[in-house]
C-alpha cells in the first residue's frame, strides 16, 4: 500500500501514523531507536506490506501490469489502490479527506526532526503538492507516476500506467474494495497485537 493507506491504517494515532509513514526509510533493527509508538508504526507498516504482497487479490491486480512494467507492477498497484481509497474515502471515514490530510501534514511538520533524512526531504514537497489529496483524481495519480518514473530515470515507464488504470478501472476498483476489507481486519488485529506487546 502507498502513503494514504498506511496513514489511515494507523487508527488515528499520531505517532503510529508517523512511524507507518516513514517506515521504508528505517532499515533492519534501527526502528528500535525510536519511541514505542513510532516502533509500532514501523512494524505495522512492515506487516501490512508483507500481507499485501502475498495477497491473491493484490497479485491479480499486478498481473494486469506485469507485461509492461515487470517488477514495478506492485509499486504501481500500491498507487492505484491509494487512488481508490481517496476516491471512496467517505466509505471509510467520517472526516473529509481534505481535513484528514491537512491534520497529517501538521503532524509531519511537528515531527519533522525525527524523520529519516529522505523523508525530511520529500515531506515538504508532498505537503506543497498536496499529494495525499491529489490521489483522488487520475490526474493526481498521473503526477505521482511521473515523479516515480523520473526517480527510475525513465527505466520503469510508470508514467504510462494510467492507460491501464483507465482501461481496467472497474476491475482495479473491485480488487481494491475486496482486498481492503481484508486488510482492514488484518491491520486492526496486528495493531492490537503490537500494542499489547508494547504495553500500550
Amino acid at each position: 500500500m502507498n502513503f494514504l493507506a498506511h496513514i489511515y491504517l494507523s487508527d488515528n494515532n499520531e505517532l503510529i501514523a508517523i512511524g507507518n509513514f516513514m517506515a521504508d526509510g528505517v532499515r533492519g533493527k534501527k526502528y528500535q531507536s525510536y519511541s514505542n509508538e513510532i516502533q509500532i508504526g514501523i512494524l505495522l507498516h512492515r506487516a501490512i506490506d508483507s500481507f499485501t504482497d502475498a495477497h491473491p487479490t493484490f497479485r491479480k491486480s499486478t498481473k494486469r501490469l506485469h507485461k509492461n512494467y515487470s517488477h514495478y507492477s506492485g509499486v504501481i498497484v500500491d498507487i492505484f489502490y491509494d487512488h481508490f481509497l481517496a476516491k471512496n474515502w467517505k466509505d471509510y471515514s467520517n472526516i473529509p479527506l481534505a481535513d484528514y490530510v491537512e491534520d497529517f501534514y501538521q503532524s509531519l511538520k511537528k515531527h519533522m526532526d525525527i524523520l529519516p533524512e529522505r523523508y525530511q526531504y520529500i515531506s515538504p514537497i508532498m505537503i506543497e503538492g498536496n499529494w495525499l489529496l491529489s490521489y483522488a483524481s487520475i490526474n493526481g495519480i498521473q503526477s505521482v507516476l511521473n515523479g516515480m518514473n523520473r526517480r527510475t530515470k525513465g527505466i520503469s515507464g510508470m508514467n504510462k500506467a494510467t492507460k491501464e488504470l483507465r482501461e481496467y478501472y472497474q476491475d482495479f476498483e473491485e480488487d481494491f474494495k475486496a482486498f481492503f476489507n481484508e486488510l482492514l481486519e488484518f491491520s486492526k488485529n496486528k495493531l492490537l497485537e503490537l500494542k499489547q506487546l508494547y504495553n500500550l
